[in-house]
């Protein structure tokens, strides 16, 4: 889970409210006037923060594609000769995105199409680098398996992770987000696991 213990500023919480309303709605199906009570201010106050919808949408899918990728090469330094450990962070990282940020991916895969050109762009270049980090760290982990088969196996895994907006509606609290995490850290594990060739008979 995040640590921060610090309050969000006004900037982070409207971009927090309008990825929910996003989510939940669509993004033509929210007004400005709905994101501006929701942290309750007027709609035409949050022309103070930001241009308008879209680049609250493009600061929202940008900047959490920024946040993985930094995120990802901080561990990648805190763990260079480690790629066990390394694979390790990066997935309890991308899990505690997964079940913090549920809306952003949401957005990701309705309203990406949405963006400027230049901003999509930078969110694919973002994204490439952050897969191009976790083949690495498994190429070091299976160093026999072939890079497309390591890249498949990162793709999969980020698929698994990114269901848990679909998962079905449940209780939120904190044991029911320890079992999750704990199930998908299983989950993600295993999948890499399956990478390493089983043992020959006799062997």
């Amino acid at each position: 889970m995040s640590t921060r213990t610090d309050a969000p500023t006004r900037r982070e919480q409207i971009l927090k409210e309008a990825a929910r309303l996003f989510a939940e709605r669509g993004f033509h199906g929210v007004g400005v006037d709905e994101i501006g009570a929701a942290v309750g201010i007027s709609g035409p106050g949050l022309y103070r923060h930001f241009a308008g919808k879209d680049a609250m949408l493009a600061e929202l899918l940008v900047g959490i594609s920024e946040r993985l990728l930094s995120g990802g090469r901080l561990r990648a330094e805190e763990s260079p000769a480690d790629p066990e450990a390394l694979l390790a962070s990066l997935i309890d990282s991308h899990i505690d995105f997964a079940l913090d940020d549920r809306p952003l991916i949401t957005l990701h895969d309705r309203e990406l199409d949405r963006l400027r050109e230049s901003d999509r762009k930078q969110v694919r270049r973002l994204q490439r680098h952050y897969v191009e980090l976790w083949v690495t760290a498994v190429r070091a982990l299976h160093p026999r398996v072939p890079e497309s088969e390591a890249r498949a196996a990162v793709h999969a895994v980020f698929g698994l992770l990114n269901s848990t907006p679909r998962l079905a509606d449940r209780d939120d609290g904190p044991a029911a987000r320890t079992a999750t995490e704990s199930l998908l850290r299983r989950l993600a594990h295993g999948a890499f696991a399956a990478l390493s060739p089983p043992a020959e008979d006799g062997v």
